[in-house]
Protein backbone atom coordinates (compact mmCIF):
# COMPACT_ATOMS: atom_id res chain seq x y z
CA UNK A 1 0.00 0.00 0.00
CA UNK A 2 1.19 3.49 -0.83
CA UNK A 3 2.71 5.18 2.24
CA UNK A 4 0.97 8.49 1.46
CA UNK A 5 -2.41 6.71 1.23
CA UNK A 6 -1.77 4.97 4.56
CA UNK A 7 -0.88 8.30 6.16
CA UNK A 8 -4.12 9.81 4.85
CA UNK A 9 -6.16 6.92 6.29
CA UNK A 10 -4.44 7.26 9.68
CA UNK A 11 -5.03 11.03 9.60
CA UNK A 12 -8.74 10.61 8.76
CA UNK A 13 -9.20 7.96 11.45
CA UNK A 14 -7.49 10.24 13.95
CA UNK A 15 -9.75 13.15 13.00
CA UNK A 16 -12.89 11.01 13.30
CA UNK A 17 -11.75 9.71 16.70
CA UNK A 18 -11.07 13.26 17.92
CA UNK A 19 -14.48 14.45 16.70
CA UNK A 20 -16.18 11.52 18.44
CA UNK A 21 -14.35 12.21 21.72
CA UNK A 22 -15.20 15.91 21.58
CA UNK A 23 -18.80 15.06 20.64
CA UNK A 24 -19.20 12.66 23.56
CA UNK A 25 -17.69 15.21 25.96
CA UNK A 26 -19.99 17.95 24.61
CA UNK A 27 -23.08 15.73 25.00
CA UNK A 28 -22.03 14.82 28.54
CA UNK A 29 -21.49 18.52 29.35
CA UNK A 30 -24.91 19.47 27.98
CA UNK A 31 -26.45 16.64 29.98
CA UNK A 32 -24.80 17.75 33.20
CA UNK A 33 -25.90 21.35 32.65
CA UNK A 34 -29.50 20.18 32.10
CA UNK A 35 -29.31 18.01 35.21
CA UNK A 36 -27.97 20.86 37.36
CA UNK A 37 -30.67 23.19 35.99
CA UNK A 38 -33.29 20.53 36.77
CA UNK A 39 -31.98 20.07 40.32
CA UNK A 40 -31.96 23.81 41.04
CA UNK A 41 -35.38 24.52 39.55
CA UNK A 42 -37.07 21.35 40.78
CA UNK A 43 -38.25 20.47 37.28
CA UNK A 44 -36.72 17.83 35.04
CA UNK A 45 -35.88 19.00 31.52
CA UNK A 46 -35.70 16.48 28.63
CA UNK A 47 -35.98 13.40 30.90
CA UNK A 48 -35.61 10.83 28.10
CA UNK A 49 -32.38 12.41 26.88
CA UNK A 50 -31.03 12.71 30.41
CA UNK A 51 -31.81 9.13 31.41
CA UNK A 52 -30.31 7.60 28.27
CA UNK A 53 -27.22 9.79 28.51
CA UNK A 54 -26.64 9.17 32.22
CA UNK A 55 -26.81 5.42 31.68
CA UNK A 56 -24.47 5.41 28.68
CA UNK A 57 -22.01 8.00 29.96
CA UNK A 58 -22.29 7.49 33.71
CA UNK A 59 -18.57 7.63 34.50
CA UNK A 60 -17.92 10.74 32.42
CA UNK A 61 -21.00 12.59 33.66
CA UNK A 62 -20.12 11.77 37.27
CA UNK A 63 -16.65 13.29 36.75
CA UNK A 64 -18.17 16.44 35.24
CA UNK A 65 -20.69 16.64 38.09
CA UNK A 66 -17.75 16.67 40.52
CA UNK A 67 -16.15 19.51 38.56
CA UNK A 68 -19.37 21.48 39.10
CA UNK A 69 -19.24 20.72 42.83
CA UNK A 70 -22.01 18.09 43.00
CA UNK A 71 -21.52 15.09 45.28
CA UNK A 72 -22.42 11.50 44.33
CA UNK A 73 -25.40 11.61 46.71
CA UNK A 74 -26.89 14.55 44.81
CA UNK A 75 -26.34 12.75 41.51
CA UNK A 76 -27.96 9.55 42.84
CA UNK A 77 -30.93 11.51 44.18
CA UNK A 78 -31.40 13.15 40.81
CA UNK A 79 -31.13 9.80 39.02
CA UNK A 80 -33.90 8.36 41.23
CA UNK A 81 -36.11 11.41 40.70
CA UNK A 82 -35.50 11.16 36.96
CA UNK A 83 -36.27 7.43 36.95
CA UNK A 84 -39.53 7.98 38.85
CA UNK A 85 -40.57 10.76 36.48
CA UNK A 86 -39.90 8.57 33.45
CA UNK A 87 -41.82 5.59 34.89
CA UNK A 88 -44.77 7.43 36.45
CA UNK A 89 -47.20 7.06 33.54
CA UNK A 90 -46.35 3.39 32.97
CA UNK A 91 -46.64 2.69 36.71
CA UNK A 92 -50.11 4.26 36.81
CA UNK A 93 -51.24 1.88 34.09
CA UNK A 94 -50.40 -1.29 36.04
CA UNK A 95 -53.27 -2.73 38.15
CA UNK A 96 -52.47 -2.55 41.84
CA UNK A 97 -52.90 -6.32 42.16
CA UNK A 98 -49.88 -6.68 39.84
CA UNK A 99 -47.64 -4.48 41.96
CA UNK A 100 -45.36 -5.15 44.92
CA UNK A 101 -43.63 -3.05 47.57
CA UNK A 102 -40.20 -4.02 48.87
CA UNK A 103 -39.22 -2.57 52.25
CA UNK A 104 -35.72 -2.90 53.73
CA UNK A 105 -35.41 -4.87 56.96
CA UNK A 106 -33.50 -1.95 58.49
CA UNK A 107 -36.83 -0.12 58.98
CA UNK A 108 -37.78 -2.54 61.76
CA UNK A 109 -37.08 -2.07 65.45
CA UNK A 110 -33.93 -3.55 66.95
CA UNK A 111 -36.31 -5.54 69.19
CA UNK A 112 -38.40 -6.82 66.26
CA UNK A 113 -39.90 -10.25 67.06
CA UNK A 114 -40.42 -11.16 63.39
CA UNK A 115 -38.50 -14.12 61.96
CA UNK A 116 -36.88 -14.34 58.56
CA UNK A 117 -38.70 -16.66 56.14
CA UNK A 118 -38.05 -17.59 52.50
CA UNK A 119 -40.24 -14.58 51.62
CA UNK A 120 -38.56 -12.12 53.97
CA UNK A 121 -39.64 -10.95 57.40
CA UNK A 122 -43.21 -11.73 58.46
CA UNK A 123 -44.36 -8.64 60.34
CA UNK A 124 -46.19 -9.32 63.61
CA UNK A 125 -47.62 -5.77 63.80
CA UNK A 126 -46.19 -5.46 67.32
CA UNK A 127 -46.12 -1.66 67.28
CA UNK A 128 -42.36 -1.33 67.77
CA UNK A 129 -41.93 0.26 64.32
CA UNK A 130 -44.05 1.88 61.61
CA UNK A 131 -44.04 -1.13 59.27
CA UNK A 132 -46.83 -2.77 61.26
CA UNK A 133 -49.05 0.31 60.84
CA UNK A 134 -48.43 0.85 57.12
CA UNK A 135 -48.12 -2.66 55.74
CA UNK A 136 -51.87 -3.39 56.16
CA UNK A 137 -52.68 -0.10 54.39
CA UNK A 138 -50.83 -1.15 51.25
CA UNK A 139 -52.12 -4.72 51.43
CA UNK A 140 -55.72 -3.46 51.64
CA UNK A 141 -55.02 -1.45 48.49
CA UNK A 142 -54.00 -4.68 46.74
CA UNK A 143 -50.21 -4.62 47.00
CA UNK A 144 -47.96 -7.51 47.93
CA UNK A 145 -45.63 -6.15 50.61
CA UNK A 146 -42.28 -7.68 51.48
CA UNK A 147 -39.67 -6.80 54.12
CA UNK A 148 -36.44 -8.12 52.68
CA UNK A 149 -32.75 -8.13 53.65
CA UNK A 150 -31.32 -7.87 50.14
CA UNK A 151 -31.66 -7.98 46.36
CA UNK A 152 -31.56 -11.80 46.23
CA UNK A 153 -34.92 -11.89 48.04
CA UNK A 154 -36.35 -9.33 45.63
CA UNK A 155 -35.33 -11.42 42.63
CA UNK A 156 -36.81 -14.53 44.24
CA UNK A 157 -40.16 -12.86 44.93
CA UNK A 158 -40.24 -11.35 41.45
CA UNK A 159 -39.70 -14.80 39.94
CA UNK A 160 -42.38 -16.32 42.17
CA UNK A 161 -45.15 -13.71 41.99
CA UNK A 162 -44.21 -11.96 38.72
CA UNK A 163 -45.31 -8.40 39.55
CA UNK A 164 -45.26 -5.98 36.63
CA UNK A 165 -44.42 -2.96 38.78
CA UNK A 166 -42.65 -2.48 42.10
CA UNK A 167 -41.88 0.21 44.66
CA UNK A 168 -38.47 -0.10 46.26
CA UNK A 169 -37.56 1.59 49.55
CA UNK A 170 -34.00 1.90 50.80
CA UNK A 171 -30.94 4.11 51.13
CA UNK A 172 -29.68 6.07 48.13
CA UNK A 173 -27.23 3.45 46.89
CA UNK A 174 -29.66 0.56 47.39
CA UNK A 175 -32.51 2.31 45.58
CA UNK A 176 -30.30 3.31 42.65
CA UNK A 177 -28.98 -0.25 42.31
CA UNK A 178 -32.50 -1.63 42.70
CA UNK A 179 -33.89 0.58 39.95
CA UNK A 180 -31.10 -0.49 37.62
CA UNK A 181 -31.76 -4.15 38.49
CA UNK A 182 -35.48 -3.66 37.82
CA UNK A 183 -34.75 -2.25 34.39
CA UNK A 184 -32.74 -5.38 33.57
CA UNK A 185 -35.61 -7.57 34.82
CA UNK A 186 -38.12 -5.67 32.68
CA UNK A 187 -40.02 -4.26 35.67
CA UNK A 188 -41.61 -0.85 36.00
CA UNK A 189 -40.05 0.48 39.19
CA UNK A 190 -40.31 3.50 41.46
CA UNK A 191 -37.91 4.35 44.28
CA UNK A 192 -38.26 5.98 47.70
CA UNK A 193 -35.17 6.88 49.71
CA UNK A 194 -35.08 6.47 53.49
CA UNK A 195 -34.70 9.55 55.68
CA UNK A 196 -31.41 8.28 57.07
CA UNK A 197 -28.87 5.64 56.18
CA UNK A 198 -27.88 2.76 58.40
CA UNK A 199 -28.50 -0.88 59.12
CA UNK A 200 -30.75 -0.56 62.18
CA UNK A 201 -33.94 1.42 62.87
CA UNK A 202 -33.85 3.66 59.81
CA UNK A 203 -36.82 5.84 58.90
CA UNK A 204 -38.84 6.53 55.78
CA UNK A 205 -41.38 9.21 55.00
CA UNK A 206 -44.44 7.00 54.54
CA UNK A 207 -46.26 9.88 52.84
CA UNK A 208 -43.67 9.63 50.04
CA UNK A 209 -44.33 5.90 49.71
CA UNK A 210 -48.09 6.50 49.74
CA UNK A 211 -47.83 9.24 47.12
CA UNK A 212 -46.38 6.72 44.69
CA UNK A 213 -48.50 3.79 45.85
CA UNK A 214 -51.81 5.56 45.07
CA UNK A 215 -50.84 6.37 41.47
CA UNK A 216 -53.52 4.96 39.20
CA UNK A 217 -55.35 3.30 42.12
CA UNK A 218 -59.13 3.49 42.44
CA UNK A 219 -59.83 5.88 45.37
CA UNK A 220 -62.24 3.33 46.82
CA UNK A 221 -59.24 1.04 47.45
CA UNK A 222 -57.41 3.64 49.53
CA UNK A 223 -58.16 3.22 53.27
CA UNK A 224 -59.47 6.45 54.83
CA UNK A 225 -57.85 5.79 58.19
CA UNK A 226 -54.16 6.33 57.41
CA UNK A 227 -51.44 6.21 60.09
CA UNK A 228 -49.28 9.30 60.76
CA UNK A 229 -46.78 9.88 57.97
CA UNK A 230 -43.46 10.47 59.73
CA UNK A 231 -44.05 9.58 63.35
CA UNK A 232 -42.47 6.57 64.95
CA UNK A 233 -44.47 4.86 67.69
CA UNK A 234 -42.92 5.06 71.12
CA UNK A 235 -41.14 1.86 72.08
Amino acid sequence: MDISLLNQIVYIVGEITLVLILGIFFIALVMVCLAILSIRRGRIYFPSFLKAGMVLLEGLTRAIFRLFGLEDNQVHSFFIQLHNTMNKKAFEGVPVTERAIFLPQCLRSSRCPAHLTPEGLKCKCCGLCTIGAWRPVFERMGYRVFSVPGSSFIKRMVRKYRPRAIIGVGCLAEVKEGLEMSDKLGLISMGVVTLKDGCVETLVNWDDVLEIAVLGVDPSRIPPDLPPGDQVPAS
